[in-house]
Order: structure tokens, then sequence, then C-alpha cells
């Protein structure tokens, strides 16, 4: 009997903490590979790199937990860090003054996609895979498919700078990580958004305002989205037309990684920081071992089938 108790606990620590323990295993399996992963300056660097991609999959999150998916998310990056890199560079507008507008772009074009999914009833998937097309055909237009680059040093800041040794993307990361975790598992928004997922109609029985809700994910992934590509501009010096393209693909993973059930109502922005960690220290591993970009997305995409394959098989269990 208590055999059995002990086993049970086991497999439910087991369940419940497994990316985490995913992640243990490949630090310690990459520290014997390579002598140079585990120090501060390689950490820090897998940190730095994993920051912009965990912003845009915090609200990634969120969508998801309501049973949503946003494909745009790539393209809203890059609309939002071409929009405030034109206007500092091309028109002269104070940074501090720029940046909001890059942001409020985000909120609008991910609200618009939460208005049409929410409203018009339209599956996220399409809406979402329009809105990245359109977005990303914006910032062509806008840029005339040119990068643009040269900022001050006040701006390179944001991306590049450092406080107390530790880089500014990665106290911005922790900063929203924060904020998400509160909003989702302290007050009654985030109770709301797992109600959704979990049981739409239900909640809507229940006098939750799902429409509002869905949109409001949205347009909060809008905004995280726009963040990032602020940063990843700042970093680079440089607003690609580009930017952002896949990255729909590895902020999905980063969430599915991080134990957020793609049907919805199950995870959280702690699970998403350590998928996006797992990522970080997969890519980072490999490069340090040489091998081949090719195989890395391969890697990378059996290691999301895998994620992928243990939800199902915990909620078949359930």
């Amino acid at each position: 009997m208590a055999d059995n108790i002990m086993k049970d606990r086991l497999l439910y620590f087991a369940d419940k903490f497994k990316s985490a323990i995913g992640l243990i295993i490949l630090v310690i399996v990459l520290s014997f590979l390579s002598d140079y992963f585990f120090t501060v300056n390689n950490l820090l660097n897998i940190i730095r790199q994993v920051s912009i991609i965990a912003i845009m999959a915090f609200g990634m999150t969120f969508v998801i937990l309501t049973g949503g998916i946003d494909l745009s998310v790539g393209s809203l990056l890059a609309v939002s860090a071409a929009v405030t890199a034109g206007l500092i560079i091309n028109v002269g507008i104070f940074y501090l003054l720029v940046i909001p507008i890059g942001m409020l772009i985000g909120i609008l074009l991910g609200g618009f996609s939460g208005l049409m999914v929410a409203k018009a009833k339209m599956p996220a998937f399409i809406v979402t895979l329009g809105m990245m097309t359109i977005a990303r055909g914006l910032t062509l237009i806008y840029t005339d498919g040119r990068p643009i680059s040269g900022f001050n040093e006040d701006f390179r800041f944001i991306g590049a700078g450092h406080i107390g040794g530790i880089p500014v993307p990665v106290i911005i990361m922790l900063i929203i990580l924060f904020i998400c975790y509160i909003t989702l598992k302290k007050t009654p928004y985030g109770r709301y958004v797992y109600a959704i997922g979990g049981n739409e109609e239900a909640a809507k029985l229940s006098g939750i305002n799902v429409d509002r809700i869905k949109m409001s994910v949205y347009a909060l992934s809008g905004l995280l989205s726009a963040i990032s590509g602020i940063i990843l501009a700042s970093r680079l010096n440089s607003a690609q037309p580009t930017a952002g393209s896949g990255y729909e693909l590895d902020a999905i993973a980063t969430v599915v990684l991080g134990g957020t059930s793609l049907s919805g109502g199950q995870g959280g922005v702690i699970g998403t920081i350590i998928g996006a960690l797992i990522i970080g220290v997969l890519n980072n591993g490999l490069n340090l071992l040489n091998v081949s970009s090719f195989y890395q997305q391969v890697a990378k995409g059996a290691v999301i089938l895998i994620a992928v394959y243990i939800d199902r098989r915990s909620k078949a269990v359930e």
C-alpha cells in the first residue's frame, strides 16, 4: 500500500515537473559534452538569447490557454520594430516617445485578430495566418524591403545594455514574467482565461465575457510581440523587414515544451520560461558541439513532437 502511494506521488511529481526535469537533464548532459557550456558567460548568453522569444511566448501562453493560437507574432514583431525604427531614424522623434507607438501597433493588430476570432467566430488559425501575411506585407511596404539602422546609444541600451552585469533584455523579460504570472495566478482575469480554455460554454454560462477576454489575449500577444521586436531592433542596431520570420513556431514550441496544453486551460508562464530555456540550451549546446544547423532543425522538431505526444498521453490517462 505504502509502495503504491509513493509510486503515485513520484509519477505525479514527474508529470507536474517534467519540463523542469527535462531541462536539468539537458544541462547535465551538455555540461559533460562541452567544457565551455556551464560557464557564467555562456549561461548569460543563453538567457539573453532566449529573452526575446520568451517575452513573445508569454503572450502566446495566454492565447493558447484560451484554446487559441497566434501565428502572426513574428510578423507583428517585424512591423512594430520597423515603425519604431522608422520614426526614430527617418523622422527624428525621441525614442521614448516612439516606443509606445510601436507597442500600440502590436496591440491594435493583435486586437483586430482577437476581434475576428471572438466576434466573427473565425478559426484562430486562419485569422492569425492572414494577419501574419498582412503584417509582413505592411513591413515590406513601410521599409521598402530595406533595413532601418543607425540608432543612438540610448536606444541601443534597451537591447544591448547591462545593469549590474545583467543584460537589459533579461531584466525586461523577468519583469514581464512576474506581471504575467501574477495576472494568471492571482487575478480574476487569469481565472477567466483558464476557465475559457477549460470549458468555453461553461465559462459563458457562469457570466464570463468570453469575447472580451479572447480579444484581450490576442491584443496582449500583439503587445508582447511588439516589445520583443523593439528589443531585437535595439540589440541588432537594425530593424530588418524579415525580422521575426519563423518566430511564431519558436514561440509555440516554447509554450508547448513548457507544459501548456494546446487544447487550453492548463499551463502557465513559469512553464513557458522553462520551455524557452530548453530551446535556448539545446540550440547553444548543439552550436558548441559544432552540429550542423540542418540537424538542429531536426532535433528541435523532434523535441516538439515528443512534448506534444507526452501532453496527449497525459490527457488520455486523465
